[in-house]
């Protein structure tokens, strides 16, 4: 699995908090519903100019290993 932490920031003052994209505006929420929407990933790299596939996946992962954890606590 690629190692999110690389990509993927929180900062408390930028998107409420929330985890984006190596300190950008783009959040992991933005990723996914752009994704669910039935867009491509050729499609969002080509409408966030700055986005690599790198960070996608970073995103996924990002998304899987915080299921893992919501799993773990639920159990």
């Amino acid at each position: 699995m690629l190692n999110y932490t690389k990509y993927i920031t929180v900062e408390p003052g930028k998107r409420s908090g929330q985890p984006c994209i190596r300190g950008m505006r783009i959040t992991v929420y933005d990723i996914l519903i752009y994704l669910d929407a039935g867009n491509t990933m050729d499609e969002l790299l080509e409408n966030f100019p700055g986005l690599t596939k790198k960070d996608i996946y970073a995103s996924l992962a990002y998304t899987a290993d915080a299921e893992k954890r919501i799993s773990k606590i639920a159990s």
